[in-house]
């Protein structure tokens, strides 16, 4: 059908590409690209499917609040507030904490670079199916 659009990458500008992706491969347990080593303009994290996430390098560093951002959550079992832990000790920071009294809510936090992404509940916290 013409007309339909399939998102290929997700692309998040960086001024040290490998160093963010190696950052993010800690993170998510993706693997970086075949090839991809310091230095590249381009780094890739292979997924399962597209999209990917690509990170590109950029002369300018990050100057406001991002408009798109990732929404992280545990594939094995853990709880968001064990990913946040987590999330922690390699290096991010918090942004806001949205966590709320009765359970619901995520965090807002930085990668190394100052890039927003939000931990969310598992989808066993949520009920939701695996």
């Amino acid at each position: 059908m013409v007309g339909m659009l399939e998102i290929h990458a997700v692309t998040i500008d960086s001024a040290d590409p490998y160093a963010l992706a190696s950052w993010w491969s800690e993170a998510t347990g993706l693997p970086l690209g075949a090839g991809d080593q310091p230095g590249d303009d381009e780094v890739m994290l292979r997924t399962k499917q597209d999209p990917f996430l690509l990170f590109i390098r950029v002369p300018e560093a990050k100057s406001g609040k991002n408009r798109v951002h990732l929404d992280v959550s545990s594939a094995d079992g853990g709880t968001r507030d064990q990913e946040v832990e987590r999330m922690l000790a390699l290096g991010a920071r918090v942004f806001e904490d949205h966590r709320r009294p009765d359970g619901t809510g995520w965090v807002t936090m930085l990668d190394p670079e100052g890039n927003e992404f939000c931990v969310c509940r598992s989808s066993a916290e949520r009920g939701a199916p695996a």
